[in-house]
């Protein structure tokens, strides 16, 4: 897998649902598995996106409700309007993130071939996420939930003006891809309160969808959505840290990450070390969105899914990221020796080589060299 998994008949889909500790090397008990965890991705659109919208259109029927033990105006924390309103926070920051992923792939607007019918269901349509955020009239501004720097400076190739005008809504009964990515990070949000939803986990969950849900096998793609839920709760699991703004100074922290890229380019390369240190360019500058988002807004969704390959294949878990991070800056070495800080900012902020293999030929050159 680390010198690249095939696409051919669903390989890579397979491939990482194992890395990602999704499925058992035990081929047995596969089928048994994915039932029980895609009838439990169901349960959650009930509990969570379909539930909330029957009782709000039960609550909201008459003016009487006002009156009634809970009331979108009543104060208690524990009010089910109240935890309503907060959902609708985070979902319309998820809803601004996903509509512009990967802008330059027509993918994330087509509709999927497998929408899901519990939302789309007639009796459940009292409010699908996509009705809640038209509904909703909160600004988006007060949901800006940013984790310095992911997205502020995401970089040239991936920048584009966008208004939710520009989209063509999808007739009744259809769903886009984007709106299937927008379900999971918001189900993921619910579940995972201590850290819920940060700028950023769009651009994880993205490549994860994208691949199984062009996976050759039907039976397979016809499950994306459970199937990358899953992949992706375990991938966070173990980057989840990288978010986690309190922790960014502790040995788990992304601070201490890009420190270590540094620390590691310091053994490989001392010289190219050196100006950066000289020219005070600091890791956070652009190291920081190479590690958080695992490099997937340096490059084209394909090369950023060969180089997940080798990420996930990697058994100490992400340390090879670290020889990638050197790896390209080595191999821009001779420019940033003789750049000025302005143009190796510019440089390390929108990376020039889109040549992915020679990157990680030499990530693992780097590697062998211990």
């Amino acid at each position: 897998c680390s010198a690249g998994i095939p696409f051919d008949g669903g390989l890579r889909c397979l491939c990482w649902k194992i890395l990602l500790n999704y499925l058992p090397l035990e081929k047995a008990l596969w089928s048994s598995l994915l039932k029980k965890q895609r009838d439990l991705y169901s349960q959650f659109l009930k509990e969570m996106i379909i539930q909330p919208g029957i009782a709000k259109a039960n609550l909201g029927v008459s003016r009487e409700d006002v009156t009634l033990e809970d009331h979108p105006l009543n104060p208690n924390p524990d009010s089910r309007w109240n935890t309503y309103f907060k959902d609708n926070e985070v979902l319309l920051q998820i809803d601004k993130d996903v509509r512009r992923l990967y802008p330059d792939m027509a993918f994330f607007q087509r509709p999927t071939d497998y929408p899901c019918l519990l939302i789309l269901d007639p009796q459940n349509e009292f409010e699908t996420l996509r009705k809640r955020v038209e509904q909703t009239t909160l600004k988006s501004q007060t949901v800006a939930r940013n984790r310095s720097g992911v997205t502020n400076v995401s970089s040239p190739l991936k920048t584009t003006s966008n208004s939710l005008s520009e989209y063509e809504v999808l007739p009744n009964g259809c769903e886009a891809h984007w709106e299937v990515v927008e379900r999971i990070l918001f189900i993921y949000a619910k579940l995972n309160p201590g850290i819920a939803y940060v700028q950023g986990m769009n651009e994880i969950v993205g490549p994860l969808y994208y691949t199984f849900a062009t996976d050759p096998n039907s039976e397979w793609k016809e499950h994306a959505e459970a199937d990358t839920f899953f992949c992706f709760t375990n991938l966070m699991a173990e980057i989840r840290d990288n978010f986690i703004k309190s922790l960014d100074d502790s040995q788990c922290g992304i601070t201490y990450k890009m420190e270590k890229v540094y620390s590691t380019l310091k053994e490989k390369d001392v010289e190219l070390y050196l100006k950066l240190q000289e020219q005070n360019i600091k890791p956070q500058f652009f190291a920081f969105r190479w590690l958080t988002l695992l490099l997937s807004q340096e490059f084209l969704l394909p090369d950023v899914i060969r180089i997940w390959d080798s990420l996930f294949a990697d058994d100490k878990r992400f340390d090879f990221l670290l020889l990638v991070c050197c790896a390209m800056l080595t191999l821009i070495r001779d420019q940033l020796l003789e750049g000025d800080f302005t143009l190796n900012m510019r440089l390390l902020q929108d990376y020039p080589i889109s040549d992915v293999h020679l990157i990680l030929k030499k990530a693992k050159e780097l590697q062998d060299s211990k």
